[in-house]
């Protein structure tokens, strides 16, 4: 930021006046500069860190992250020490004073060690470095400035691009820092003049993400999307806003006229304390949302109706009910008012615009808070009626910030998510990583809850009561808090819903329902079962209908042990629950007992001619002693259930009720469940639940009836048998006990008879879902092709279905049945272009060689047959079979004509191979007459096919010697590099000569006369034209038409590969899915996709690779043997032979990314990943090209005049997809001595390079001296992008509360402090070691679809699941 930037100037000044006026040109001060250098170093590491780096250093690379603002000198150094080292060793120099002003005493981490690393370089470059343009070095740097800022900044300006001119900016802003350092007391009004309209540029020039909003010079194609322009203009205006009253003390910020306010969120920027590049982040996120939506929302409008384009109303609309959704609802639901309120006078948008900027802004700087939704919009509640009093009180043009510190441009993070970050951490020290019990301390769930009533606005406030119950530390005791606070006495806040007890009876006490359904159901067969006639009909029958009942008493029973199994599972977290959910456990457990007294009760006076403590119970209810008592108790007691299976079938009565905020609807539903906030209603539709309770039912019905008929009824007989035999003696006595009706044999008879009957709905819900999953996929035409010849079968109807799903529609068109057929043509050359980019991306990976990708591809140089050009794999032997059929056939030419027409394709590749032969001859012809023989005998050949006399006139048994001699001309041809070169001009003259005399006088009857020489001084043929070798185009139609020719049925098995095999055919196979239509790409959703990493291989190095295991096996030897054919593809690819092992060690830079490929390795999954973007940049061209014909149907304008359609296709999938890794610890491993680490480093760094729309978003952990002495350390997540070919360059930095990997787990904790820098309407979070295809990322745009489909109504989905491939299994 420009304060940064104006306070490392003020450091570099101050370290300027430490030295002498002469600078370290001035030989009479060197020696008092060496001595303090020197008398330093006595106390320092003298190897710093060249003692333990490999190969050349990067001083910028190891600089500490508390001496960050010398990065820029020392980058600037490398960059131009090649041309002038003496001016390199003066911006070392500065780099040094600089540090050393910074951390005088070296308290930082690392700051000794570089300072000494840094001194060592120094003296060394002092005697290696001469002056070039100048005998001082005062002179040396300024005239080096005047030439660089001439040859750099002046020319070229227009040409460049913005991130070249931003790094000559940069450097040329060093520069004159170096300048003032070494000639301090020499002002120069003319450099200073000059400088600054340089910083001034410089601004200009800022490093960007994806949108260089403050870029000068030419205008990035992105920046030209109407879209993007329009919603940059919405953002700038600011008018009509009052204006903050500046800070009157001294800030950190050093700008007299004070921070630029160009656009609202600069405004807010101001107002709430935000940070800058919290601010920066959440402005280009704003922005990409607001464009993104407005592209989809206007769908497929034609380019010439998009000129001077503004935001449409309905856009910010819905991204307010997009983003407000959670804390509208968490009004509606705590009977609030919201505070997003529109000004009545409002004009513009610029209100809502300013809210939704307002709550992105506390998202983004939240950090850990942001686990808490309903934290923020508690947070979001009260600033947002902090803002309507600002923007609603027109009376005064000025007011004064809510949020202000003194000295800090961080108010917003100290004053309102600090306190809240210290709760969290203090709760997650109690719980010592997850050790202490789950009563004993708050996870974000419990401290979000607080957040679910009222309560938290009387005991919390605004601004926050740092004296409230839910800032008490954990960690204090009771005494502790009373010693430090007299006035009050502060306790803990509890949790509020749900403590966990880990313990094994949650088996009963979470699926209570299943088993109690089982036990029930059990008990019911064995009675009817024991009927005197053992039939399911018998339950009719009045006694054993009445010994049935007797089930609801087990339920009484089985819902009293629930009952009690929740307060003794939660009886240690008794004091942590609130009160309500203390009365529902009680009241549960009463009513369970009063129930479990109540059905036995009346069931007993329903017995006739009862006995014993029957009798007792019959005579003590006396006069109510009656058949219909225990039935009236039953239905009462089912009464809940009744009500439960009425709303369940209800589902919208079930799903009002749920989400209803009534009092009275909440009392009435506390007992099922304690008042929650979150998933209310969350229920599938009416349909799906049908088919779902279908599923279910069917599947009990076959379950319950098998264990009838097969477990239960068989067993009742011989039960009863030895159960009234006498008891015998046995010698086992301790497995059958003496005990009466041998009741011993009867369990261990039943005993496995109950577990199966447990345990075997697992297996019926294995064939259920088995033969419903089968159904299910016929309907949904999943594995339709399953293998190659199937493949084969169905390819022509590929393109038919690509364009269906795959191709976007264009709307409503005039005469569109007459464009049906070049729709068509139109789907056929696109699929054409994916699929050829899909087998390149095979052979990329090495899943197939050379030659399995000539026969997979269609060419590019479609349009030159009358027929389509199919891949060659499907054309495989159809030649040499056209040829034997032409041999066989002696009569008539339709006998000839039929069979060839039997077969689609070798009809295709006939005419495919005839005219193609006959552009190659003409390409070679340079004579008229030769081509004039060539004429004749294609004139011959039509006029007797249109004859029908081809037979007769012809010879067609010759056409093999005929195809022999082709396939020998075309190997020559593919054979030559130079069109010069004599003697192949002369063999390929010869092979055309004896084509020709083959043709006129074996193959044609009546040919001998078109090779006769009249008047020629040169023979036929022997001129030929050889300019086409070079094009490749024309080899690619000689390399076509030569498979075409000798491709035999090896074809059929192409490609070889299983895992191409499988991709080939899940791909063909998608096709033919159910999907929603692909909208054009600027139609389409925007998302990012998200990965976390830690310390995980990113590429397997060389001493990885060979390095041998106990058993005397490396992993490069492992994976060329497990994958022998991609082994063989790369070093065909490579284009290299390996002599010996040894060998391969000069190409391991080559075979390293092979085997990373192969492993879980972050290499690989951004390779994967970074498929999403290949696969739009080509969507994109396609929608573009396609535009383009429609614009010159309607005689409009193109999308960019003058524009190019690649520049504004990378520009569309710029802001159409964004892929962030979260390597948390990618600071340190930057500057770590670990060799491991640094190679980590190195190669994260390269992939950005690589790739140069990856980000990298990772923890900075800064360690810098304070005030009183002692070392600090400060947490920021910062961004980053790779820049050049050897650096990374900052884009964002934001400053955290502390470490948030402290708290939680690392995995989670990992991703949200990046996802900040994400972009788009969807996230894909993708683990390190998962894969993508690039044929897979064709069909984003129909996944992204899902979430906006009609089908699922207003209950949109919201999260989405994709199938994963395991890659990982060898």
């Amino acid at each position: 930021t420009l304060a940064l930037f104006d306070h490392r100037n003020r450091s570099v000044g101050e370290g300027a006046m430490s030295m002498s006026s002469g600078g370290p040109s001035a030989p009479q001060r060197q020696p008092s500069m060496g001595r303090r250098n020197i008398s330093r170093a006595i106390t320092m590491r003298t190897d710093g860190y060249s003692g333990e780096e490999e190969g050349p250093i990067i001083e910028s690379e190891l600089v500490p992250s508390s001496l960050a603002p010398i990065v820029p000198i020392l980058r600037a150094a490398n960059e131009i020490e090649d041309e002038n080292p003496r001016v390199a060793y003066l911006c070392r120099f500065t780099a040094f004073e600089k540090a050393h002003t910074m951390d005088p005493n070296s308290s930082g981490r690392g700051v000794r060690q570089f300072k000494t690393y840094l001194l060592h370089r120094l003296e060394k470059d002092e005697k290696d470095t001469q002056r070039r343009l100048a005998s001082t070095d005062a002179k040396e740097i300024q005239r080096f400035y005047e030439h660089y800022c001439k040859k750099y900044l002046e020319e070229g300006l227009q040409t460049r691009k913005p991130d070249e001119m931003a790094r000559y900016y940069q450097i040329a802003s060093v520069l004159y820092d170096v300048l003032k350092t070494v000639t301090p007391d020499k002002p120069n009004s003319e450099y200073d003049q000059y400088a600054k309209g340089v910083e001034k540029e410089k601004a200009s020039f800022s490093h960007y993400n994806i949108l260089p909003l403050n870029i000068s010079g030419p205008t990035q194609p992105v920046m030209e999307i109407p879209e993007i322009k329009a919603a940059v203009a919405l953002l700038r205006k600011i008018n009509n806003l009052p204006t903050p009253r500046p800070d009157t003390t001294n800030g950190p910020q050093g700008i007299d006229d004070g921070p630029i306010v160009r656009d609202l969120l600069d405004w807010l920027w101001q107002t709430f304390g935000f940070q800058k590049g919290n601010v920066e982040n959440q402005k280009e996120h704003l922005i990409l949302l607001l464009a993104n939506i407005d592209m989809r929302g206007s769908g497929n409008v034609h380019q010439g109706e998009r000129q001077n384009h503004m935001i449409q109303r309905d856009t910010v609309d819905h991204l307010m009910k997009k983003v407000f959704q959670n804390y509208i609802s968490w009004c509606r639901y705590l009977h609030l008012e919201s505070n997003i309120k529109i000004p009545h006078d409002a004009s513009t948008q610029q209100p809502e615009l300013l809210y939704i900027g307002l709550y992105l802004l506390i998202w983004g700087e939240a950090s850990n808070v942001r686990f808490m939704p309903e934290c923020l919009c508690y947070i979001f509640h009260h600033m947002a009626r902090d803002l309507y009093d600002i923007i609603s009180d027109r009376r005064e043009e000025s007011f004064d910030p809510p949020f202000r510190r003194e000295g800090s441009d961080d108010a917003f993070l100290q004053l309102v998510i600090q306190p809240i970050y210290n709760v969290i951490h203090n709760e997650a020290t109690m719980s010592k990583r997850g050790t202490v019990s789950h009563s004993k301390w708050r996870n974000y769930d419990d401290l979000n809850e607080y957040f679910w009533s009222k309560k938290c606005f009387k005991q919390l406030g605004w601004p926050m009561d740092p004296a409230s119950d839910f800032f008490a530390d954990p960690t204090k005791t009771k005494n502790d808090i009373e010693r430090h606070d007299h006035s009050m006495s502060r306790r803990r806040m509890s949790k509020t819903n749900f403590v966990e007890v880990r313990t094994f009876l949650h088996l009963f006490r979470s699926f209570d329902r299943m088993w109690a359904f089982f036990i029930l159901a059990f008990q019911a067969m064995v009675i009817i079962a024991w009927s005197p006639s053992g039939s399911l009909s018998a339950i009719f029958e009045p006694a054993v209908f009445r010994n049935v009942m007797t089930i609801f008493i087990t339920a009484a029973f089985l819902n009293f042990l629930q009952a009690t199994l929740e307060i003794v599972l939660n009886w240690k977290a008794w004091r942590s629950l609130v009160c309500s959910q203390m009365i529902r456990h009680v009241l549960k457990f009463v009513v369970a007992i009063g129930w479990l007294i109540i059905l036995p009760v009346t069931y007993s006076s329903s017995i006739q001619n009862p006995t014993g403590l029957i009798k007792f119970f019959s005579n003590w209810i006396g006069n109510f002693q009656s058949q219909s008592i225990y039935n009236f108790a039953v239905a009462l007691y089912m009464l809940p259930n009744i009500f439960s299976a009425l709303f369940f079938i209800f589902l919208p009565m079930r799903r009002a009720l749920e989400r209803s905020n009534s009092r009275i609807v909440r009392f009435l539903l506390w007992w099922t469940q304690p008042k929650l906030y979150v998933a209310r209603g969350m229920y599938e539709d009416t349909c799906s639940l049908l088919k779902y309770t279908t599923f279910w039912i069917l599947l009990l019905i076959c379950k319950l009836a098998f264990s009838y008929y097969v477990e239960i009824s068989p067993l009742v007989g011989p039960t009863r048998t030895i159960m009234f035999l006498g008891r015998g003696k046995y010698i086992w006595h301790e497995f059958f006990p003496y005990l009466q009706h041998n009741l011993g044999v009867v369990f261990t008879i039943w005993a496995p008879i109950v577990m199966v009957y447990l345990m075997d709905t697992q297996i019926w819900y294995a064939i259920f879902s088995t033969i419903c999953g089968g159904v299910n996929g016929a309907f949904s035409r999943l594995g339709e092709i399953r293998t190659l010849g199937m493949l084969r079968s169905r390819f022509e109807a590929i393109p038919t279905a690509f364009g269906k799903h795959l191709v976007p529609g264009h709307g409503s068109q005039p005469k569109r049945r007459e464009r049906e057929k070049e729709d068509k043509n139109l789907h056929i050359d696109k699929f054409s272009d994916i699929w050829n980019a899909f087998i390149i991306s095979l052979r990329d990976e090495d899943l197939i060689n050379n030659r399995e990708r000539d026969l997979l591809i269609v060419p590019s140089s479609a349009g030159d047959t009358s027929v389509f050009q199919w891949p060659p794999f499907l054309l495989a032997s159809k030649i040499p079979m056209a040829l034997d059929m032409a041999k066989s056939v002696k009569k008539r030419d339709e006998e000839l004509r039929k069979r060839i027409n039997q077969d689609p394709y070798t009809f295709y590749a006939v005419i495919e191979c005839y005219e193609t032969l006959l552009n190659i001859l003409y390409s070679l012809m340079a004579e008229t007459s030769d081509k004039k023989v060539v004429d004749r005998i294609r004139e011959s050949l039509e006029d007797s096919i249109e004859r029908q006399s081809l037979v007769r006139e012809f010879r067609l048994d010759e056409l093999p010697q005929l195809s022999a001699k082709f396939d020998k001309l075309l190997t020559l041809l593919l054979k030559t590099e130079e069109e010069h070169d004599t003697t192949i001009k002369t063999q390929i003259a010869n092979l055309l000569q004896d084509t020709m005399e083959i043709i006129t006088q074996d193959i044609m009857k009546n040919g001998q006369g078109i090779l006769k020489d009249e008047n020629r001084d040169n023979q036929l043929f022997a001129n030929l034209n050889l300019d086409s070798i070079k094009d490749e185009a024309w080899r690619e139609k000689c390399v076509r038409l030569q498979l075409l020719l000798t491709t035999k049925e090896s074809a059929i098995y192409v490609p070889t590969n299983l895992e191409a095999r499988r991709r080939i055919t899940f791909f063909a196979n998608s096709l033919f899915m159910k999907m929603p239509r692909a909208p054009q790409v600027r139609s389409m959703m925007s998302f990012s996709v998200l990965t976390p990493y830690f310390k995980e291989e990113v590429l397997f190095s060389t001493e990885d690779l060979h390095k041998k295991n106990e058993d005397g096996i490396s992993i490069l030897f492992y994976l060329r043997k497990i994958y022998p054919d991609e082994w063989k593809n790369c070093l065909e690819r490579i284009k290299f032979v390996p002599k010996d092992e040894e060998s391969l060690k000069s190409r391991m830079d080559e075979i390293s990314p092979w085997a990373s490929y192969r492993g879980q390795t972050l290499t690989r999954t951004v390779r994967g990943m970074m498929y999403y973007r290949r696969a739009l940049e080509i969507q994109c061209i396609q929608d573009k090209i396609d535009i383009a014909k429609l614009d010159r149907q309607r005689t409009t304008t193109s999308y960019q005049e003058g524009g190019n359609i690649v520049d504004m296709a990378l520009a569309i999938a710029d802001i159409k997809f964004t892929y962030v890794v979260s390597c948390q610890v990618y600071g340190m491993q930057k500057v770590s001595k670990n060799l491991k680490d640094k190679a980590c480093y190195l190669n994260i760094l390269n992939l950005m390079i690589m790739y140069p729309s990856l980000r990298i978003a990772y923890i900075d952990e800064v360690e810098a001296p304070t005030k009183n002495g002692t070392t600090e350390k400060t947490y920021y997540s910062v961004l980053v992008k790779g820049v050049g070919e050897k650096y990374d360059e900052e884009i964002y930095r934001i400053k955290l509360p502390g470490k948030p990997t402290d708290i939680g787990e690392g995995k989670p904790e990992n991703q949200n402090h990046a996802i900040i820098f994400t972009r788009g309407e969807a996230l894909q979070a993708i683990d390190m070691n998962q894969d993508n295809y690039l044929e897979e990322a064709f069909k984003m745009r129909n996944v992204l679809e899902e979430f906006g489909s009609d089908k699922y109504g207003k209950s949109k989905p919201t999260i989405l699941g994709l199938r994963e491939h395991i890659f990982t299994g060898r």
